[in-house]
C-alpha cells in the first residue's frame, strides 16, 4: 500500500475518532509526541491518551495539503478542523512526522497548537 492510501486510512480513523483503528497503525513500542505534551511510549499508553483526547472534542477533520517521504520517514501537513464540546469550531495548521518500521509507525510526532480547544 502506498503512503497516500495508508495515510488516508489513518486520517479517516482519526476523523472517525476510532482509537482502536488508530492504534492498529502503530508498532507495539511506538512513541507519540502530541504538541507540547510529554512523549508517550507503548501502544496501550497511546490508546489511553488518544482516546481521552477524542472524548474531549465533538469531532475533527483533516485536510492534508501535502505528503513527502524521505527514506523511512513520512511527512504530512495541512489544516485540522475541530468542533469543541461547546460546538465552537477551531482550525489549526498541523505537521505530522512518522518514522516507519515494517509498514507501521514507530515514532509519531504531531506538531499542532491545540490551545484554542480548551480556552
Amino acid at each position: 500500500m502506498n503512503n497516500n492510501t495508508w495515510l488516508k486510512e489513518l486520517f479517516s480513523a482519526i476523523d472517525r475518532k476510532d482509537t482502536t483503528k488508530f492504534c492498529s497503525f502503530l508498532t507495539e513500542d511506538c512513541e507519540l509526541t502530541f504538541g507540547n505534551n510529554p512523549t508517550v511510549a507503548g501502544n496501550s499508553a497511546i490508546f489511553e491518551v488518544i482516546d481521552g483526547f477524542f472524548k474531549s472534542i465533538n469531532s475533527l477533520s483533516h485536510n492534508v495539503a501535502e505528503i513527502k517521504e524521505i527514506d523511512d520517514t513520512v511527512f504530512s501537513y495541512g489544516i485540522v478542523n475541530y468542533i469543541r464540546l461547546d460546538n465552537k469550531s477551531v482550525s489549526a495548521n498541523f505537521c505530522n512526522v512518522f518514522k516507519m518500521q515494517n509498514g507501521l509507525i514507530k515514532e509519531y510526532r504531531i506538531f499542532v497548537d491545540i490551545s484554542q480547544l480548551y480556552s
